[in-house]
């Protein structure tokens, strides 16, 4: 298991949600994450925040008798180290800015899988925000959010795996060409992903022009020890590049 993944299952996560719902996503986040509590109330939900300090509470906005926007600004005060993950099936614009202004980290919709929540939990437990790609262009990233982006370093691999896939390279293509194997090629392709907090190829490929990773005009990948002359170009860039 990478070292992240079993990092982050020392994680407290608190789910404040239906019963039912919440006992299903207990079910289905027990393998990723090895703590997580559920609570039904917001009494004892203020109370384990406070004495407890989680590390993640999943909050339903419309939880009942629970104001979720009003109990994330509380959370600030009492646990400020705690940091809150909306997971709701409200699509108004209104609510995402307001939950955001209140203090959350992420807003994902119930809709989602499993694995987007996961995504999502991970992303705020390094100090990022998160938002469910159906609502993101509701969101405007603040200055700090940006220049923390800005400033996430890459491996040495991880640039060589990045600077292919903003040529247009398909796993197998990245494979040959840096001497992988393709389920590795798309291992490094996923954590890049995670570190810099992006889910499209077009954003990888604007964040790899952006920070000088790849130039604006093609050029053939270099290839690994043993595989000179094997790879030509992957391919143009990404139409949305330049965008």
């Amino acid at each position: 298991m990478p070292k992240s993944e079993a990092a982050a299952r020392t994680n407290r996560v608190l789910i404040a949600e239906d019963q039912l719902i919440a006992e299903g996503l207990r079910k289905l986040l027990e393998c990723e994450f090895e703590s997580i509590m559920i609570v039904g109330n917001e009494h004892e939900l203020f109370a384990i925040v406070a004495n407890s300090r989680p590390d993640v509470v999943l909050l339903d906005i419309d939880i009942p008798r629970l104001n979720g926007i009003e109990a994330t600004r509380r959370f600030s005060k009492i646990s400020p180290a705690t940091r809150v993950v909306i997971i709701t099936a409200q699509t108004d614009p209104q609510y995402i800015v307001e939950a955001f202004s209140a203090g959350a980290s992420g807003y994902v919709l119930k809709r989602c899988a499993v694995s987007e929540l996961v995504t999502a939990i991970r992303r705020v437990l390094e100090g990022q925000t998160y938002v469910t790609p159906l609502m993101e262009d509701y969101y405007e990233p603040t200055a700090k959010e940006s220049a923390q982006r800005r400033t996430v370093q890459l491996t040495v691999r991880q640039r060589e795996v990045l600077r292919l896939i903003a040529k247009g390279c398909t796993a197998k293509e990245i494979a040959n060409a840096l001497n992988l194997s393709a389920k590795t090629a798309v291992f490094h392709r996923m954590a890049i992903m995670d570190k810099l907090g992006l889910r499209t190829t077009a954003e990888l490929t604007r964040y790899a022009l952006n920070h000088g990773i790849v130039s604006g005009a093609s050029e053939p990948p270099s290839p690994a020890a043993g595989q000179e002359g094997n790879q030509g170009d992957c391919g143009a860039l990404a139409q949305v590049a330049g965008k």
